[in-house]
């Protein structure tokens, strides 16, 4: 059953198994592209933060922390003790402004500053963490590229946000805040995790890396000509130079924007179940199951990551949305495992791409190269805590392309409340 779904897959352009050391040469070369400047265009965007972890911890302060990203909209107080040691409070979640309907820039500012109501005035200092694709200017500030993540406002693209929600903020009785720092949450998760880890190891360097809903990462670039050593947001998700399989591409058709986000596209748990839906459908008709199989499968108007997963973690079971149907059809024992195979293959190929993103950032950070100084990888993200063996493989993978084949160390670890926790630190420094 394993060559006869190779077969398929790679009638499809599917890379049944993804070299990953050749992702890591085409990502490095494309990072160092963006960050040169050098006239090659590059896919991703290596967004300079003009920012650095603080090298003490923050005490004795309060700051207001946004999350907006996806579609959540979270806000609350967090407040530094004598000691660094962060409390969160207040904290509330809303709807993500721009996702239920389109807004104008001043309907998409007022309904922050509503969103904001509670924490009127209890801080003189904001921590927003922005999860979109933005410049970020030198006072801290950011300029928007445009949304992702479904969200509907385009009068805000190029806008610089923090001044506009500090004039919203304004408007609706606050006073005006001192400082508003912006940033995404792969830089909270860094900045999280070189102010609280203390774990035993003296990390040489940081990176953050979300794979949940999107993808994204950022590290500490060192210092080059004309670029001081600084945290970079590398825009991951951009990254274009990967291999479209037809599902992918049918996939792309249907989305928002077609075009954009290639590696987003085959990594992220917004895509995941997508991908999936089109690869089964393409196998029902390409004779994969059998005929009572495909013909329920083919009924399928959908497919979420949390269905597909839900598969993988229980595929005998008939309280999964596909387990059903194949214990309703009849399924065959091939049936069973062709599915579970498909599904695999979707996940496998988005570990394998983490893996790789992963590497080239501990490789460019110039770090890791003692194993009692790793690299500190803060993860975050449903994706790849929960979905199938995510977690595992990426492990796995990280530990043969960089400790065996290159010699260098990396360290992947989970902060609680990391976005929050970066986010506040961000605000303060």
């Amino acid at each position: 059953m394993n060559k006869k779904i190779d077969a398929f897959l790679a009638k499809h352009n599917f890379p049944v198994h993804l070299n990953i050391n050749a992702v890591i040469d085409a990502l490095l070369c494309d990072m160092e592209n963006g960050l040169t400047k050098s006239g090659l265009k590059a896919g991703e965007e290596m967004i300079p933060t003009y920012a650095l972890p603080p090298t003490t911890k923050p005490v004795n302060e309060t700051v207001i922390v946004i999350d907006a990203g996806g579609t959540n909209f979270r806000s609350c107080l967090v407040s530094f003790d004598a000691c660094g040691k962060a409390t969160i409070s207040e904290m509330e979640k809303t709807c993500m402004p721009g996702v239920a309907r389109e807004l104008s820039k001043k309907e998409f500012f007022d309904q922050f500053a509503t969103n904001l109501e509670h924490l009127k005035n209890k801080a003189s200092k904001i921590g927003f963490c922005f999860s979109y694709p933005m410049q970020i200017t030198d006072d801290g500030d950011g300029i928007l590229n445009g949304f992702s993540k479904e969200v509907k406002a385009p009068e805000v693209v190029g806008c610089k946000i923090g001044a506009c929600l500090s004039d919203a903020l304004v408007e609706h009785g606050w006073n005006r805040p001192t400082k508003i720092s912006l940033l995404n949450d792969t830089v909270a998760a860094l900045l999280a995790g070189a102010s609280q880890c203390g774990d035993g190891f003296d990390y040489s360097s940081y990176i953050g890396f979300i794979l949940g809903t999107g993808m994204n990462l950022a590290y500490i670039q060192p210092e080059m000509p004309n670029l001081k050593k600084q945290i970079i947001v590398c825009e991951s998700g951009k990254f274009d130079k990967v291999i479209a399989s037809d599902f992918d591409r049918e996939l792309d058709a249907h989305s928002t924007v077609p075009g954009s986000f290639a590696l987003e596209k085959k990594c992220s748990g917004a895509y995941l179940g997508a991908v999936a839906f089109y690869a089964i459908k393409a196998a029902c008709k390409d004779g994969i199951f059998t005929e009572a199989t495909a013909k329920a499968l083919s009924s399928l108007e959908a497919l979420t990551l949390i269905d597909m997963d839900s598969y993988l973690h229980s595929p005998l079971s008939n309280d999964t949305q596909l387990g059903k149907i194949l214990a309703d059809c009849k399924a065959t024992s091939d049936d069973y495992s062709a599915l579970y195979l498909l599904c695999d293959a979707v996940v496998e190929r988005s570990a394998r791409y983490a893996s790789a993103i992963l590497a080239a950032a501990v490789i460019k950070s110039g770090e890791g190269k003692n194993p009692v100084k790793p690299v500190c990888v803060v993860c975050n993200g449903t994706t790849f805590y929960k979905t199938n063996y995510v977690k595992e493989r990426v492990q796995g993978y990280l530990e043969q392309v960089l400790r065996e084949q290159r010699s260098l160390f990396a360290r992947l670890i989970s902060v609680e409340d990391d976005i929050t926790i970066g986010t506040a630190i961000s605000g303060l420094v």
